[in-house]
């Protein structure tokens, strides 16, 4: 099907004599073969927007519509990728074709050279459903990658084979009920824009481990949960999404940066490769793929890019996996949507934005959950989705944002007050807010402590009560407190620089499990009950404030995970002998 380009309008062309394509067909278009997307149809008109540089184009070129739409090849291959939004290899164009992008540049997506050791797990004769597997790969030290009859199929095995094979040769064959035989290789191929399909969506129950104490104990994230980071510029979203990366308690990590600058997916580049993981003890790329559509590059790609992600993620979560996928940002993405739609000119919304910008936000952080898988094994996978939001000038009542809000369930509020402090990580604890919190109460008291919930609720109180004082500090002065509102404004001041604030460039800092987290909580927060009632006996206020265990009790963030038990066990002797004194001194000046 062929059609002729009658407008150009930057990376949008519309196209006459297409009246046969469909939505959503990838097109080929002019003779330097660029790779464009149908986005709209009106009698045989198509407009048709160009993921590659359209300088050059004019009307009179021609359109060849490929029949198929947008799609990305899932198969043995994918972990270390580095792939452009339209899962374009970034590292063999550039052997390719050096540091620019050649438009109009074909290469496969994935290696079709590279063989792989196959293993089968199904024998000639086994009844097999789509989504179970037929054998495994191990694609990297770190992750084995099954192989799974597409999704739809059904039938008897007829052949398998055992050995090393390229993603694109046959290595088993089904018999349907039809009596038709097909034969299979490794290689999928999806659509980007369809989620894959599973079996029944579950409720999260277990939270998805971070490491970083604000999150996990304050603002929790469920494993499939959804969490968004909206923040000014140098408020830290970058930073935020790379500790979760490098941290988070994922089997599988896919990384999306999405209209950023290229120094930033250069630093993730740079240090992923480095970056030991601590579940493996291998480099972090052996279970990580990236997608950069950086913002030099065609804004349409931008969009899909963000469907490049989740579909990849999809597809691990169908192997059983745990899989965390950060976009950085979906305001970039959301600003392609409002260049495409102007283009189009379509009726614009709030902002200029268009009117389906809420449902396009919803659809994708729809597809994160936990999910049983078809198939007949029944397994379990998650993917969960965490999306940073660049309101212009950290103006969170923008379409993006608000959109955004409406739908995920975690929320971490960064601020640029507490940036300029150098307080990071910047989520200001009196804006975030979890809706996981109430389900992960019960994985938490059973798997950390008894009182963690109490623990945290009282952290939130104290934190919230500093906030109402300071009011009355600003306008009257810290003299005008009582006794034991100093109390409070003491204890709260080491939650905020001994417990949330966490520095992600130290080698111990950087990560902190949650029976250390629950331990420093638990040491502040003992202080505090302490410290009232040693006011009760007459303890002098300055003698608690300037108590010497507090700046132990400071310290202790940097106390390594391996000796934590047996150090904190030491604190909170040396807390319980420092209080013992102090009211003996108390009952003694009575």
């Amino acid at each position: 099907m062929s059609g002729t380009i009658v407008k150009v309008s930057g990376p949008l062309i519309v196209a006459e004599g297409m009246g046969d394509v469909q939505m959503y067909d990838v097109v080929h278009v002019s003779e330097k073969h660029l790779i464009g997307e149908v986005i709209e149809l009106r009698g045989d008109k198509a407009s048709i927007q160009v993921y590659e540089e359209t300088a050059g184009l004019g009307p009179g070129e021609p359109v060849e519509s490929t029949g198929f739409p947008l799609s990305v090849e899932l198969a043995p291959g994918l972990i270390e990728g580095i792939f452009d939004g339209i899962q374009r290899p970034l590292d063999v164009i550039y052997k390719q074709a050096g540091d620019r992008i050649t438009r109009g540049i074909s290469v496969p997506k994935l290696n079709r050279e590279k063989k792989w050791k196959f293993n089968p797990s199904v024998s000639v004769g086994d009844k097999v459903i789509g989504g179970d597997v037929i054998g495994t790969v191990q694609e990297t030290p770190a992750v084995l990658h099954k192989i799974m009859l597409p999704p739809g199929k059904k039938g008897t095995i007829e052949w398998v084979f055992d050995g090393e094979a390229t993603i694109t040769e046959p290595i088993y064959k089904i018999k349907e009920e039809n009596g038709t035989i097909d034969e299979y290789p490794m290689l999928q191929v999806w659509p980007v824009r369809r989620s894959r399909p599973y079996l029944e969506k579950l409720a999260p129950e277990e939270p998805m481990i971070t490491g970083q104490r604000v999150i996990d104990a304050l603002f929790p994230i469920a494993k499939g949960g959804v969490a968004a980071v909206p923040g000014p510029f140098g408020s830290g979203k970058t930073v935020i999404q790379h500790q979760l990366a490098k941290w988070a308690d994922a089997d599988i990590i896919v990384y999306v940066g999405c209209g950023e600058r290229g120094n930033e997916m250069t630093d993730v580049l740079m240090e992923f490769p480095a970056l030991k993981d601590p579940r493996t003890g291998l480099p972090l790329m052996k279970r990580t793929v990236l997608i950069a559509n950086t913002s030099d590059m065609p804004v349409a790609a931008r969009e899909a890019s963000i469907y490049t992600g989740i579909t990849i993620a999809e597809y691990f979560r169908d192997m059983g996996y745990k899989v965390a996928i950060m976009a950085d940002s979906t305001s970039r993405w959301a600003e392609a949507l409002r260049e495409m739609s102007s283009r189009l000119e379509e009726m614009p919304g709030e902002e200029g934005y268009p009117a389906y910008l809420a449902s396009r936000l919803a659809e994708f952080y729809e597809r994160a959950g936990i999910v049983t898988c078809i198939g007949s094994e029944g397994r379990t996978g998650a993917v969960s989705a965490i999306g940073a939001v660049s309101p212009p000038g950290g103006d969170i009542s923008e379409p993006v944002s608000q959109a955004t809000l409406r739908i995920v369930k975690v929320f971490w509020c960064l601020s640029a007050a507490l940036a300029y402090r150098r307080h990071f990580p910047a989520i200001d604890w009196l804006q975030s807010y979890s809706l996981y919190s109430d389900r992960l109460r019960t994985y938490y008291n059973a798997s950390v402590a008894p009182d963690w919930s109490a623990l945290v609720t009282k952290t939130m109180q104290i934190l919230q009560e500093e906030a109402e004082l300071e009011e009355i500090v600003r306008l009257v002065g810290i003299d005008a407190l009582g006794f034991k509102d100093r109390i409070t404004m003491e204890c709260a001041r080491s939650i905020r620089e001994d417990f949330l604030h966490q520095n992600s460039f130290d080698e111990v800092d950087t990560y902190t499990s949650l029976e250390k987290q629950y331990a420093m909580l638990k040491l502040i927060i003992t202080w505090y009950d302490k410290a009232l009632l040693a006011l009760e006996q007459h303890v002098h206020l300055d003698n608690l404030i300037e108590m010497p265990i507090r700046e132990q009790i400071g310290r202790a963030k940097y106390i390594p995970e391996k000796e934590h038990k047996v150090k904190f066990a030491e604190l909170f002797k040396d807390l319980d002998a420092a209080f013992t004194a102090l009211t003996e001194e108390g009952d003694l000046d009575a």
